[in-house]
């Protein structure tokens, strides 16, 4: 693998028409663009990834239901597009960017207090400012990283961008689906440990479902008691997974920071008067 990479690499800086073009990441502007299209990448399919799941595993909606709760970032993103349309007479590019980015953390930092009970309306916000977004971090990071480049070097590094982009959505996914796993054990053990009989709410609701179950099944009390620890498994386990997609919305909202703190190194590009098909 290691000795095909190098070669790879070597390839691509020598040949005339290598599969990839790496030359071009000599550019700023364009070593930054695959950068920023790596983290739309991840925020844009982790958030698509993420949301659903928790949807379908914490609050079991059906997949009428998750199509409901999410539709608002779309939404949000189609609203946008006139202001952004507006915005780019008048502002540069680096300017854009930068509150797209920007917004997209904050979207995840509103993701960060969700609880079990969260439906459609407690996403809206922070999923109206994911689709609002979109729009402002992947549109100017095209024109951003493809305008300083040579009309002839366009077609290969446009596949370096694009390539970049789902790059970063199969490693978000990768990486979110690694918190789910790994989080979630350890925010239950930690849990689990807070769970024995010096906790008086913890003792009161085994009992009280005990004894429900109990009556229920003619006064089986080994039948209702184990119907209590089952439950209580079951809420401990749900709001282990609460707090497990809270870490992995945080996470993303982290690279987006960086992301933020990195528009200002940035060159001005003239947008262009139309689309490139060259960039697609």
């Amino acid at each position: 693998m290691a000795i095909a990479g190098i070669a790879f690499v070597w390839r691509s800086l020598n040949y005339a028409q290598p599969v990839v073009d790496l030359r071009a990441l000599k550019s700023r502007n364009f070593s930054l663009g695959c950068f920023f299209s790596f983290v739309t990448g991840v925020g844009i399919f982790s958030t698509i990834y993420l949301t659903p799941l928790f949807l379908a595993r914490v609050r079991g909606f059906s997949a009428l239901q998750i199509g409901i709760a999410v539709f608002s970032t779309g939404v949000f993103q189609v609203l946008s597009i006139p202001i952004y349309t507006v915005c780019t007479r008048f502002i540069d590019l680096r300017w854009l960017l930068m509150p797209g980015l920007a917004c997209f953390a904050l979207s995840m930092w509103n993701f960060a207090p969700i609880t079990h009970d969260w439906d459609w309306q407690e996403l809206l916000l922070p999923q109206a400012f994911r689709g609002f977004a979109q729009l402002f971090a992947v549109a100017p990071t095209v024109t951003l990283t493809m305008g300083g480049l040579a009309p002839g070097r366009l077609t290969l590094a446009a596949g370096l961008f694009n390539l970049m982009h789902n790059l970063g959505g199969a490693i978000g996914i990768a990486v979110c689906g690694t918190i789910l796993n790994d989080r979630a054990n350890l925010h239950f053990l930690r849990l689990a440990e807070h769970l024995d009989a010096t906790n008086s709410a913890m003792v009161d609701l085994v009992q009280r479902i005990a004894a429900t179950h109990a009556a229920a099944w003619a006064g089986d009390i080994v039948h209702g008691h184990a119907a209590a620890l089952k439950r209580l498994w079951f809420l401990t386990w749900r709001e282990a997974q609460t707090e497990t997609y809270a870490g992995a919305f945080l996470a993303i909202g982290a690279c987006f920071v960086v992301a933020t703190l990195m528009v200002p190194l940035m060159r001005k590009v003239a947008p262009p008067s139309a689309p490139s098909s060259d960039a697609h």
